[in-house]
């Protein structure tokens, strides 16, 4: 930190500036505070020459909407300065101070990190970024002086270009030349930066940490960009159990490159936060950032400096380069020159051929979250200049060194419940209520490219784009990247999780919990209800088209879809009127209006009468199980059939495996079988057929060596299909014998497949799913999710329109094209992140809706368009 200079501002709206905090290549960061609050403030406050560029406002704010939708775990939102600014106004964010030294001057106070806190600061970065590629967003972000090492885990800082710029500059015309410090192979050879890319950038910047260099900056800088693109980077520094998965990170080939939750379960299986109890810095880094905190309260208190910044790393001298990246030379992040001159040294974005610029794809070359493009400037010649090698030099691969005009685009829909960052107005000028620090500043310290990748924004006419989001039902923006959600749903967290979560006649989302029923609006997702008396309840269904039926422990509820009220209820007492003393049913599985579900009563037998001369025996208590039908729209008892009573307390848990037009078949969870059962069975699984009219018992089989906990599921059409070993096999039912067998790789169980027409889809332990033919078991395609292989098969789900397959398992959701099994997209989200609160571990599930395909984690649903 440092004393204002003369030019400095001394107010941003209600906020009195104290002190420089930092400066970056586009902003300058300031020490604020309010009257009457002890609190310290952020102010991020663009440079006023770039400021009056209208593509640098719009991106600006974008990048700043960007923070915002990642609230949460090591992200803060800010609220922007004001919104009807003019041009010549300040552009500013606002955020809460926290105590914080940036990577870089962390490294240079104390040279590179221990391997636990590597594990930290990865562990926390890659938790964000997951979240930031769920949203179909790329971060571009990353760099030493971009993330923060606070007390308590790292910040991260930049949410696109403009905040991770080594460089940036005003040209002629309206032009924002932005000069980036790290690249990735593939922006090297002319393509656009995905997921991976920050991958790549992740490996970097952790190498870094580990060893106090960057990989790949040692040489020349006029020859960095060869050196990214095929030059295998020196590891040998790194720390030996960290060197395989930052190598893995640093792939030419970004398929290569692990996902970035792949990498957080990697370097932190509990979690960032959870890894980073009891203190993550080194004790010199730790008092390094106590010491300012402490001089930042001393400066509040006093109302101006006091004594000096605390002790750390000198700021840079606003006369030298900013953020010259570790280890390069003095002259490694020079400024950009006046005039656009060729550029062979580095990769160029966006596509740059001889034509007159236009506004970019909906794939951005910026790789910012898929946005709607603002309104085009008027065509104009493209400016060709003129250097030593002719009108246009190029780079490697033959891109061409100029780029054309952007037009900054629109931004992504605010989740539900979140306000859009353009709105957003601090309530009360104090910012206590924020806790974690993020700005939209800090420079790009990075990897001596010749100053980094080169970008330009048109100012088009100064137009200002519509800054308020907008739902988009738009495809993937790129390739391999999941669509933008229509919605977002969050359950609060003061409420417990979801147990249950169904879908309702495509109009209703309705979860159920300890709490009651919820109902959330399929359109919106914005909740439309709540039942405080279907608590604990599960199987909500639609009774007809006027009513949703729950099963809670107490009874049968059916509650009104438009305002959740309670309309009808039967105890449990009176679901079977020849058994009274019915136990709390389990529920089996549904078809149409008609439920399954088990029950059982304890009844008292008596002895039969003594021979002559013998005492009479002792009256038993006896537990009898029936299987029931019931029709919820009739809200009466269909039929009742005797079971196997189940293990204490007696009521067996059944699954429906299949429902055939005139019997349906079950088979016992093997947790409630009795003892005498597991050994009449012999490990093998035991199907009940019943008559769907009266309930009459058709037959008890067991096919093959079916295990009594393998996947299984049947058709309409008499099949059976389930795992046996490490194949599926498909058998005819009731005769038992094997119609096919699709072997499968060892060790690696298939899961319960999904029928749709002639095609029945696999999923295995292996983590790929498939399409065989139903009737013949003729393999049609098989794909691997390039997931984790893990302890369970992904769950299938089918779109509606059986177009789209759907595995989701613990790490992601895969879309595929149910056809052909090309990989549509990924879907990965780390999860709610408080880094105080528990890691998310619970799997995706997902829920087919018309053309909409509802993702949840835990208590966060996503809705996603789907095919």
């Amino acid at each position: 930190m440092e004393a204002l200079r003369q030019d400095d501002p001394r107010r941003f709206g209600p906020y009195t500036v104290l002190a420089r905090v930092r400066e970056t290549a586009s902003a300058v960061q300031y020490l604020a505070h309010v009257a009457a609050s002890p609190d310290a403030v952020v102010i991020t406050a663009a440079r006023p020459e770039l400021a009056a560029l209208p593509a640098f406002r719009r991106r600006f704010q974008a990048e700043a909407r960007t923070a915002d939708r990642m609230t949460g775990g090591w992200v803060q939102p800010q609220p922007v300065g004001p919104e009807d600014a003019t041009d010549e106004d300040l552009l500013w964010t606002a955020g809460p101070y926290v105590p914080a030294l940036t990577l870089a001057e962390a490294i240079e106070t104390t040279g590179p990190l221990p391997e636990r806190a590597v594990r930290i600061l990865g562990a926390g970065l890659a938790e964000t970024l997951s979240r930031v590629h769920a949203t179909g967003a790329v971060l571009q972000g990353l760099a030493p002086r971009t993330v923060l090492l606070a007390g308590d885990g790292p910040r991260l800082t930049a949410f696109g270009p403009l905040g991770a710029a080594a460089a940036a500059e005003a040209r002629s015309g309206g032009q924002l030349s932005v000069r980036l410090g790290y690249l990735t192979p593939e922006q090297v050879t002319g393509e656009e930066p995905g997921p991976a890319s920050d991958l790549f950038v992740l490996g970097l910047l952790l190498a870094y940490a580990a060893t106090g260099t960057t990989p790949l900056a040692d040489g020349p800088a006029a020859e960095g960009a060869e050196r990214i693109a095929r030059t295998a980077p020196e590891l040998g520094a790194v720390p030996e159990e960290l060197r395989d998965l930052i190598a893995r990170c640093l792939e030419k080939d970004p398929a290569d490159r692990p996902s970035a939750g792949t990498v957080a379960a990697e370097l932190a299986l509990e979690g960032a936060a959870g890894l980073a109890k009891g203190g993550w810095l080194p004790e010199a880094l730790a008092a390094a950032v106590a010491k300012q905190g402490a001089w930042a309260r001393d400066t509040v208190a006093a109302g101006g400096p006091v004594d000096g910044p605390a002790e750390g790393p000198v700021d840079t001298p606003a006369d030298a380069p900013v953020d010259a990246p570790p280890g390069a030379p003095a002259d490694g992040a020079e400024a950009v020159e006046p005039l656009p001159l060729p550029d062979t040294r580095t990769a160029q974005f966006g596509n740059l051929a001889r034509r007159a610029p236009g506004t970019d794809r909906p794939t951005t070359q910026l790789s910012v979250p898929p946005e709607l493009t603002g309104r085009p400037a008027d065509p104009a010649p493209a400016p060709l200049p003129s250097g030593p090698a002719g009108p246009a030099s190029a780079l490697p691969g033959g891109v061409p060194a100029v780029p054309p005009p952007m037009v900054a685009p629109a931004p992504l829909p605010i989740p539900a419940g979140r306000s859009a960052l353009s709105a957003a107005r601090p309530a009360s000028p104090a910012a206590g209520r924020r806790t974690l620090l993020i700005g939209l500043a800090a420079g790009a310290a990075g990897l001596v490219v010749g100053g980094g990748g080169a970008l330009a924004l048109g100012g088009g006419d100064g137009t200002a784009d519509d800054p308020k989001p907008a739902p988009s039902h738009s495809g993937p923006a790129v390739a391999g990247l999941p669509p933008q959600p229509r919605w977002v749903y969050t359950h609060p967290a003061a409420e417990p999780a979801p147990l249950t979560a169904a879908v309702w006649n495509d109009r209703l989302l309705v979860l159920t919990g300890k709490n009651g029923a919820t109902a959330v609006d399929l359109r919106t997702g914005r909740r439309a209800w709540q039942n405080a008396d279907a608590a604990d309840g599960e199987a909500a269904l639609p009774a007809g088209k006027d009513l949703c039926f729950v099963a809670t422990p107490s009874g049968f509820l059916w509650l009104s879809p438009k305002n959740g009220k309670t309309a009808h209820r039967v105890e449990h007492a009176a679901l079977s009127p020849e058994m009274p003393k019915l136990s709390a049913p389990a529920f089996v599985g549904a078809s149409g209006p008609v439920i399954w579900f088990t029950g059982s009563e304890t009844v008292t037998v008596k002895a039969p009468p003594p021979k002559k001369g013998k005492k009479r025996g002792k009256d038993k208590q006896v537990v009898r199980a029936y299987l029931f039908a019931y029709d919820i729209v009739r809200r009466e008892q269909l039929w009742r059939a005797p079971v196997p009573a189940g293990r204490a307390p007696g009521t067996p848990v059944h699954r429906l495996i299949a429902v055939g037009r005139n019997d349906l078949v079950v088979r016992q969870s093997p947790a409630t079988l009795t003892p005498g059962d597991v050994r009449a069975a012999k490990g093998k699984a035991v199907f009940r057929s019943f008559d769907r009219s009266t309930g009459k018992a058709l037959w008890t089989k067991q096919f093959g060596t079916v295990a009594p906990d393998a996947a299984a599921m049947g058709d309409d059409q008499g099949l059976l299909y389930a795992a046996v070993g490490d194949d599926l096999q498909a058998f005819e039912t009731p005769a038992g014998k094997p119609k096919w067998t699709l072997n499968g790789t060892s060790g690696t169980p298939y899961g319960t497949p999904v029928a749709t027409g002639a095609v029945l889809h696999t999923t295995n332990r292996d983590q790929e799913v498939g399409a065989v033919e139903r009737e013949t078991g003729r393999l049609r395609w098989r794909r691997s999710t390039e997931a984790a292989t893990g302890t369970a098969a992904p769950a299938v789900t089918l779109s509606t329109t059986g177009r789209t397959l759907l595995a989701s398992d613990g790490s992601q959701v895969t879309a595929f094209a149910a056809e052909d099994g090309r990989r549509l997209w990924k879907f990965q989200d780390i999860g709610a992140q408080d880094p105080k609160g528990p890691t998310v571990t619970a799997p995706y599930r997902v829920l087919a809706s018309g053309r909409t395909a509802v993702v949840r984690r835990e208590r966060i649903f996503y809705a996603f368009p789907v095919a």
